[in-house]
């Protein structure tokens, strides 16, 4: 019997939003596609992206990454270009909506995007059901962290 080879990871850009795994504790993630401009698609796949302050909200049975800035592309007229921080809707299925609805309106409970990133062509944004963390629990992380960086130091000058 073979065995299942793993899927390879999409190559090219990604834009992580680091601080949404250090502020917040992520409970469900759910990848989406999005509906971009041209100019927002060459910007994207140039690097040229910030989520960091980014959230997305269920409105209207649609869901909307708000506050995420995609630079306007340098080599297209004015005209032409996009605004950097509009609303863009992402594409989920109905039942994927439903569940993040129900999901947001726990009390302390919200959306944000993890990552923005281009699989097979597309745009996609990885969307993490997420709680926020208390100060304690960011320096339990670190520490938890640290100790784990010490004893793998500790088992390589033993080897």
């Amino acid at each position: 019997m073979a065995k299942k080879q793993a899927q390879p990871k999409p190559k090219g850009v990604r834009i992580r939003n680091k601080r949404a795994r250090h502020d917040y504790h992520i409970e469900e993630v759910v990848e989406c596609g999005i509906v971009l401009a041209g100019t927002e698609v060459k910007s994207l796949r140039a690097g040229q992206a910030k989520i960091d302050e980014a959230h997305a909200r269920v409105r209207d049975g649609e869901v909307w990454l708000i506050g995420a800035n995609i630079a306007p592309y340098p080599q297209a007229g004015e005209a032409l270009n996009h605004e950097p921080t509009r609303d863009r809707k992402l594409l989920l299925h109905t039942r994927q909506i439903g569940q993040l609805q129900a999901h947001v309106r726990q009390k302390g409970k919200t959306i944000v995007p993890l990552e923005l990133y281009f699989h097979r062509g597309w745009a996609k944004v990885q969307l993490g059901v997420a709680v926020g963390k208390r100060q304690y629990d960011k320096r339990e992380a670190i520490r938890s962290r640290q100790q784990k960086r010490d004893m793998d130091r500790e088992l390589r000058r033993r080897r």
